[in-house]
């Protein structure tokens, strides 16, 4: 309470930001926006000397030079998949008509043409009748956008053309005949009386293809070249993936503190707009934005100048608008986690909100507002089904989709409470949780049933199922008070030794960096507005660890998600904790663990990589981001298919990717050439012209840059292999997930589990599935076309001792484009 009064209105909230002063509080190297966290292996950072890397110089070239042979491994061909059906004369159906430009002609065989303000039909020939730009609202649903740039809507009982669209200029399209109907969701339809157009019984009119319309006013993806698929629909995947997010984070912490919004039935200029609390202030009123940018204001608009946002530090703006989504998909994006996330104390702190600050509520709210992206996005490209944005539900399914060439989106959870599960400290009684397992079990299964399968247990809060590695500096102090008011305790840091100098928790501000009972400048600010807080420990000297680890009920929590063959992402923990997460996974023998974005430890990741686990890096910047891949060279394991991927963080309050530079030494050139071909020009956003040497990572759509950033990073002889670890991404994720399945690591990599030739004839059968094959035989070494290469063993003789001898062969499993088997070829 003390807090919500704190923050009661924007003045004193700003006057909070304003009272800050830089420097005063102890020194913090895990910044979200310091480039020293953003590039940093860990963004965890616990210390001690059990987190240190075990892996050992020599062990870590092997492994290097292993996934450099396999790199070799056969390459599926890719096919250019077209972005929409063929276009006809006439619509084929209610969905066909999305972007289209049509002339409408009605019974009396006249066409329709603007006359004022009105519609009348009354053009003897198609060549004068109005253009109409067809712009999709949802299924079915389209603003009519003329040559003037106004919309045909309803003014009472009368047709009228209007400057701005409404639900009064929403009109839904349905066949009737051999024309198409026009309603509107407050009742009436366009209505045909001779010559006069008005509001009655629906008319149908003829809808025919014209030129000449104008563009609707929307974000460009500036990318040509149809997007990649596959050849067949099982075959092995190539492109991108981001598996960490955060695509509706506009609905958190109340709703009012993301601006913008990932898409508005109306287009960009109501999407690409900022909270009211930042326009009424003229950009002064961002009390977050001004924390976590180190600004005290920024420009508040938006759409069409966008001069201070989106932006790298620019946290609290909307970076994943389905148009610079879209740019990344067309430029080789292929996979992608977006999480549901939430932190109900924090959005209790905030005080303008629209939403429900319970944790579980919001993430249903959120997973709806995925479901509504998926709909809006196939609005636009043709029907149900025909977008590029796919939520998928498992490995073979998310193949299906990047084949098709479409983006498969999984559906992942980052909050700080989880299921409810928070805990009460009580003092000589001990810490009582919120939950049980059999809350635990309720939650999972309704989780399952929503599409989640990729989950943190904890994110910026202790919780009754772990410990969290915390936050530093600024807003460490603020979280950890926010963790008292949700626990009644502070994180338990205490002193440690790192072993390898790179693995700490969240260095926390301590007694001798701060002077006097001030505990840091942001206290100081609420001090001074003549309110009291609980006073932070005094913790003993960096490094810090939390001594808070995986409880009974997250041991429970991991085993059901295991069960349910989620990704168990230990990002967050403490070391504490993702160790004896680890541990778990380890006794399970349950490989599917994923580091999503960089939030853990050095000593975690050759584990994950042994699990047979899947890391993608936060990006960061390019130059980071390419030392970050180096190192993960040593720790990957040889047994597995290698890839590499990116956790962006994106709207996560995670700084992006900043620019090298325009004079930097060998800069991204425009247009460049991307993934099977396509070309990748400058992106337009309204009137700004992005450029990856000059903004960075300002929204998601620069994505393709970005890589193709890290390859002009990168040493000359190290591109090729880059280029491959890279475009390899989305098909290491999909194995990581059919082994979370059950799917057996492939016999080549791992010679132990290799079949004989004769063996292996009897456990499979024509017409089998490739889904069947795989289950009985593991997974293929390669997956090209319509055939899957293996390893087996034949008996070619007797050793002395009379044991068999054996030769290795590689076996040729042949479908057909159904993906049946068809016959097995051998040497």
């Amino acid at each position: 309470m003390r807090m919500r009064r704190l923050l009661a209105s924007t003045a004193a909230a700003t006057a909070l930001v304003l009272t800050l002063t830089p420097g005063a509080v102890a020194h913090d190297d895990h910044d979200h926006a310091d480039p020293a966290t953003k590039n940093a292996l860990s963004r965890g950072g616990e210390t001690g000397a059990d987190t240190r890397d075990s892996t050992i110089p020599v062990q870590a070239r092997t492994n290097e030079a292993l996934v450099a042979a396999h790199r070799s491994s056969p390459e599926p061909t890719l096919v250019p998949r077209p972005l929409t059906g063929k276009r006809r004369a006439v619509p084929q159906n209610r969905h066909a008509m999305a972007g289209g430009c049509y002339a409408l002609q009605a019974p009396n065989g006249r066409w329709l043409r603007r006359d004022g303000d009105r519609l009348v039909a009354s053009a003897a020939r198609r060549g004068g009748a109005e253009r109409l730009r067809f712009r999709a609202t949802d299924l079915g649903t389209y603003l009519l956008y003329d040559r003037n740039r106004e919309f045909v809507g309803r003014v009472n009982t009368q047709v009228r053309l209007v400057g701005r669209p409404a639900t009064s200029t929403e009109w839904s399209a349905r066949a009737s005949g051999a024309g198409y109907t026009f309603t509107l969701p407050g009742g009436g339809a366009l209505n045909a009386s001779g010559q006069s157009i008005g509001i009655g019984p629906a008319t149908a009119f003829t809808v025919r293809r014209v030129t000449g319309c104008k563009a609707y006013p929307e974000v460009q993806v500036n990318v040509t070249g149809a997007p990649h698929g596959g050849s067949t629909s099982y075959q092995e995947v190539r492109g991108y993936v981001d598996a960490h997010v955060h695509g509706m984070a506009h609905e958190f912490l109340g709703g009012q503190v993301h601006c913008g919004r990932p898409w508005h039935p109306y287009g960009p200029a109501y999407a690409l707009v900022d909270c009211p609390d930042h326009l009424l202030t003229a950009g002064y009123g961002g009390v977050l934005e001004s924390v976590l940018s180190g600004r005290p204001s920024h420009d508040p608009i938006g759409w069409p100048t966008f001069k201070d946002w989106p932006a790298p530090h620019s946290l609290t703006h909307q970076g994943t608008y389905y148009k610079w989504v879209e740019r990344s998909w067309r430029g080789g994006l292929r996979v992608m986690t977006n999480l549901l996330v939430e932190n109900g104390q924090l959005c209790t702190i905030y005080p303008l909100k629209r939403n429900s600050c319970d944790e579980m509520t919001s993430i249903r709210l959120q997973a709806k507002r995925m479901r509504e992206f998926e709909r809006y996005v196939d609005a636009q490209y043709g029907g149900p089904g025909k977008g590029w944005y796919r939520i998928v539900r498992n490995p073979r399914q998310a193949r299906r989709v990047i084949n098709q060439g479409k983006l498969a989106v999984v559906m992942g959870i980052e909050t700080s409470v989880p299921f409810g599960c928070s805990f009460t400290a009580i003092p000589l009684v001990g810490d009582q949780p919120a939950c049980t397992r059999a809350d635990i079990d309720r939650h999972l299964d309704e989780m399952h049933r929503l599409g989640v399968r990729q989950m943190e247990l904890v994110n910026k809060f202790d919780n009754a199922l772990a410990g969290v590695a915390g936050d530093a500096g600024e807003v460490g102090v603020a979280v950890n008070v926010a963790n008292f008011l949700e626990t009644g305790t502070f994180w338990d840091m205490r002193h440690c030794n790192p072993a390898d100098g790179e693995s700490a928790d969240q260095t926390q501000a301590t007694g001798p960096d701060i002077g006097g009972d001030q505990q840091d400048a942001l206290f100081g600010a609420i001090a001074s507005l003549g309110l009291t807080l609980p006073a932070l420990p005094l913790y003993p000297r960096p490094k810090h660890c939390n001594s808070r680890g995986l409880t009974d009920l997250g041991r429970y929590a991991v085993d059901g998600m295991a069960k349910r063959q989620w990704l168990v992402d230990p990002d967050h923990m403490s070391v504490k904790a993702r160790q004896a997460t680890l541990d778990r996974l380890e006794q399970l023998k349950y490989p599917g663990v994923i580091s999503s974005h960089s939030w853990a430890t050095p000593d975690a990741y050759p584990r994950i990589y042994r699990l047979g686990g899947f890391i993608t890096p936060y990006a960061g910047d390019s130059t980071g981001f390419v030392a970050k891949w180096r190192r993960h060279l040593g720790w990957a394991d040889p047994r597995f298919f290698f890839g590499f991927g990116f956790g962006s963080d994106i709207n996560g309050l995670g700084a992006q990717g900043d620019p090298r530079g325009a004079g930097a030494t060998n800069p991204v050139t425009y247009p460049f050439t991307g993934i099977n071909g396509i070309t990748v020009h400058r992106q337009v956003s309204g009137e700004k012209i992005y450029d990856i040497n000059v903004h960075g990572v300002a929204h998601h759509g620069l994505y393709p840059d970005w890589v193709e950033d890290l390859l002009k990073v990168a040493a000359p002889g190290e591109r090729a292999a880059l280029r491959t670890d890279m475009q390899r991404g989305a098909e290491a994720f999909l194995q990581t997930w059919e082994r979370a399945q059950g799917a057996r690591p492939d016999s080549c990599r791992n010679p132990g589990l290799r079949k004989t030739v004769r063996k292996l004839k009897r456990v499979v059968r024509p017409s089998m599935t490739t889904q069947r094959v795989i289950r009985r035989l593991g997974q293929p070494y390669a997956r090209v076309d319509q055939r899957f290469i293996l390893c087996a063993k034949r008996r070619v003789g007797t050793k002395a001792d009379g044991s068999p001898r054996f030769e290795n062969v590689r076996v040729r499993l042949e479908f057909n484009r159904a993906g049946r088997l068809q016959r097995i070829r051998h040497p």
